[in-house]
């Protein structure tokens, strides 16, 4: 049957509720920032100045969740003679998304192009600021070049036996890329866990939990959907490789909201609200290859839509949730993940299982910066069947060339909100945006 929107409220209210949205949507975006670590390499061993070189590189997940990480769109690169004198010049980043969101186990190429600064000479030593990474290039014409032009006359050894004239970069340039145009810290000042402010640590422990997306229809009058969650991480573990099991507690919360858009004052139709507290960990155990990985969450989920009297509506439940991964030869990831609930103190709804059942049966496939498809399944008593269906595809691949996914949704069954959770949903097509597929 056709969505009724019987539910009125006060426009201040529905100007609330899309604060709130919005509000949620920054603080998940502020999230985004994740550290890590990059394996860096010279696209060539020697090149003289004013020609063209590549830093490649590697971005590898080799930790026990997935990684969500912002690529730097410039790298300040440090060149240093061999009496100490240096410069600093930019590298710009290329053939790479500024965004990347890697499945554990999964890896990313990066490259920057920079250009040799006029002026050097002979062996160099480069390091890349705020980074340990040192390398060395030879910057001398090749047929002088301690390194490109002289073959290594030594025998092999057992391991233990024995002012230049670019003009400067603005400084505003500098500025805008948070890098101090006067002065750079030296190469050996950089380390891997560097002091961070207590802003900075809030932003590292929260991230994405559940899709963040808004999508719009038309089936029963205009309408919206709208959904915004992210977790926190409680513990910060002192060496990612060797977590504690209380490393990986979250606080969760999402936020789940029917709007109509055609009514007067536009009101909200219902509101679901979830917070949680579980234990997850995206790869608990995986095969030799790293083909096949199992990941692990389990917790207590409470919803509520937030109203009193007869249209108040709440839950609880206890979940497993297993989840196993395999990842296919173009490096996609197929995953499949039931959740068990296990539902307690439900006074005003306790039939609720009877239309939802107890399982969330959810299958997702997932291109690396590709398609993304999702289905879940419910099924209650009686036949009482639900049905949704995502499709995600990055809008950076169309000729918009911006940011998100074009998101198509589609939902059949119950549950589509709280308060009508024992009412049935016809077929609902869906189409909007999505920032967490």
């Amino acid at each position: 049957m056709p969505i009724r929107f019987t539910r009125s409220l006060s426009p201040s209210s529905s100007r609330l509720r899309l604060f709130t949205w919005l509000l949620f949507v920054l603080l998940t975006l502020s999230g985004q920032a994740t550290q890590a670590a990059l394996h860096y390499t010279l696209s060539r061993a020697q090149a003289t100045a004013g020609e063209t070189i590549r830093i490649h590189g590697v971005l590898t997940n080799e930790g026990p969740n997935a990684l969500s990480w912002s690529a730097p769109q410039q790298l300040v690169l440090q060149w240093r003679h061999a009496d100490g004198r240096s410069i600093r010049s930019l590298a710009e980043l290329e053939e790479a998304p500024r965004g990347l969101s890697l499945p554990v186990g999964g890896f990313a190429k990066l490259s920057w192009r920079a250009v040799v600064p006029t002026g050097v000479s002979g062996l160099m030593a480069l390091n890349i600021e705020g980074e340990p990474a040192l390398m060395a290039l030879d910057t001398s014409p090749r047929e002088d070049g301690p390194i490109a032009g002289s073959p290594a006359q030594a025998p092999v050894v057992a391991a233990g036996a024995g002012a230049l004239s670019d003009p400067p970069v603005p400084a505003h340039t500098l500025r805008a890329a948070g890098v101090d145009p006067g002065q750079g810290p030296a190469p050996g000042a950089a380390t891997l866990d560097s002091s961070r402010s207590v802003f900075e640590r809030f932003r590292s422990a929260l991230s994405p939990y559940e899709p963040i997306y808004f999508v719009g229809g038309n089936r029963g009058g205009n309408n919206a959907r709208y959904q915004v969650s992210f977790k926190y991480r409680l513990f910060h573990p002192d060496d990612p490789q060797r977590s504690r099991w209380y490393d990986h507690l979250y606080l969760g919360y999402t936020q789940t909201a029917l709007w109509d858009l055609q009514s007067n004052s536009r009101p909200f139709v219902d509101t679901s609200y979830k917070p949680s507290l579980f234990w997850r960990q995206d790869s608990i155990w995986e095969n030799d290859g790293d083909r096949f990985f199992l990941g692990l969450a389990t917790g207590v989920e409470h919803e509520s839509n937030g109203k009193g009297g007869a249209d108040s509506r709440s839950l609880n439940h206890a979940y497993v949730q297993p989840e196993l991964n395999f990842r296919l030869n173009d490096g996609s990831t197929l995953s499949f993940a039931p959740r068990v609930k296990a539902y307690f103190a439900m006074k005003e709804n306790p039939d609720y299982a009877d239309y939802l059942g107890r399982v969330d049966w959810r299958l997702r496939w997932a291109q690396p910066d590709g398609l993304v498809l999702t289905g879940l399944y419910r099924r209650g008593r009686e036949g009482r069947n639900t049905t949704q269906l995502d499709a995600a595809w990055p809008l950076k691949r169309t000729f918009l060339n911006m940011n998100g996914y074009l998101h198509l949704q589609y939902f059949r069954g119950y549950g589509e909100t709280l308060l009508g959770y024992n009412h049935h949903t016809g077929s609902q097509f869906r189409i909007g945006l999505s920032l967490i597929p």
